[in-house]
């Protein structure tokens, strides 16, 4: 007869029905350290969606949803997902047994089409909660992290390319950053390759430079782009046309990496380009996925088609950002890093304690569940409605 030693005080509490209490949810607007310009947008500021999910036995988790620029860069904003998990995620989850986070998600999927970004918002909260019940990280919850740390690439998008490199070469002195992304497409093609080309120059080999277009050029104009892009010592360029199929056309033609992003939009749209050959690299973003789960499968796609990966971001704050983190650290591979700089965005800390960002990398917290915590006092501050709650003053 054979017998177990393992401890079976994790599996148990697992096991009991936790239900959930409450939903909470909250917007907070936080400022930038710069004007951000895209091709769609320009952002001075940044708003998070809180999603608060109290369980029955006192724990808490935390979700985030963001998005770049409102609805300028897709179909969610956080306004509109606040509405959303209030009036139809909210029934469906009250009372639902919190344990089982897979049976919710298959609840919510069934019941509520898209709001992918809600849904991971909800589902990190989640984890969140879970991983402080059974004392385990949510990378372990997910199958188990193979790295601790991340690299991190900085994204320089003030749009004047004096400045850009006065912001990189501060970033090398201070060890935060190797590899920039330049975001274009704003400009005519010929007047962005040359921005791509004297930041590249100024700063030479201490650095890699990617670009990402955000769907902003013509096929045409990609041509044109790509070849000079080659020739400024770039690397890889994002998402350079809107659809898969220019994508395609235009992956092995130059002597450059093709990155698919926004037309990656969790699993299906992830086997639709895998099986097209449209990308030599998915950006895997989790809210863009449709989850934390949802982002493991595009990943696990990508590998079975050799497709590099590369973890994105939509600006998220410290939640969404370290949820994130979680989720690329049980990645088998992740040949071009992470672009997890969302919170080095915005000018005011709203977690207990920081995130560790040093040299060139993201620490992953060791605690449980996301391993973070909210400052409750900077978080009623900087809350959206915050004339109805109490509000402390700053000097």
């Amino acid at each position: 007869m054979q017998h177990s030693f393992r401890s079976s005080q994790p599996a148990a509490v697992a096991a009991a029905p936790v239900v959930i209490e409450k939903v909470e949810t909250m917007l907070v607007d936080l400022p930038t350290i710069r004007p951000h310009k895209l091709s769609m947008a320009v952002m001075s500021g940044q708003t998070l969606m809180l999603v608060r999910i109290h369980c029955a036995d006192g724990t808490v988790g935390v979700g985030e949803g963001t998005t770049i620029g409102g609805l300028a860069y897709g179909g969610e904003s956080p306004e509109g997902m606040k509405l959303a998990i209030d009036t139809y995620f909210t029934p469906q989850l009250l009372g639902a047994n919190a344990n089982r986070v897979a049976a919710v998600m298959a609840g919510l999927d069934k019941g509520i089409r898209e709001n992918r970004f809600a849904k991971c918002a909800v589902e990190t909260a989640l984890f969140d909660a879970l991983g402080q019940r059974v004392g385990l990280p949510v990378s372990e919850l997910l199958g188990g992290r193979l790295r601790d740390q991340l690299p991190v690439a900085w994204t320089l998008a003030s749009g004047d390319t004096a400045k850009d490199i006065d912001e990189a070469q501060r970033m090398l002195a201070q060890r935060r950053h190797r590899i920039f992304k330049l975001k274009i497409g704003r400009k005519a093609v010929r007047e962005d390759v040359a921005h791509v080309a004297a930041i590249k120059k100024a700063l030479g080999d201490q650095a890699v430079v990617r670009v990402d277009v955000n769907m902003a050029w013509t096929e045409l104009q990609a041509q044109y782009g790509l070849a000079g892009l080659v020739d400024a010592g770039c690397e890889l360029a994002e998402q350079p046309v809107a659809s898969a199929e220019a994508l395609a056309r235009l992956k092995g033609k130059y002597p450059i990496a093709i990155m698919a992003d926004e037309s990656l939009m969790g699993p299906a749209t992830a086997f639709s380009l895998a099986r097209s050959a449209a990308a030599d690299v998915f950006a895997i973003k989790t809210e863009q996925s449709g989850g934390l789960q949802a982002a493991q499968q595009v990943a696990a796609i990508a590998d079975a088609a050799q497709i590099e990966l590369y973890g994105g971001t939509m600006l998220e704050g410290a939640f969404g950002t370290i949820a994130s983190a979680h989720v690329f650290s049980t990645f088998r591979a992740l040949q071009w890093g992470t672009e997890l700089f969302g919170p080095l965005l915005l000018t005011e800390e709203i977690l207990a304690r920081p995130l560790e960002y040093k040299d060139f990398h993201l620490t992953l917290p060791a605690g449980p569940g996301l391993g973070i915590a909210l400052d409750e006092d900077r978080v009623r501050h900087f809350r959206r409605d915050r004339t109805r709650v109490s509000v402390p003053t700053f000097a």
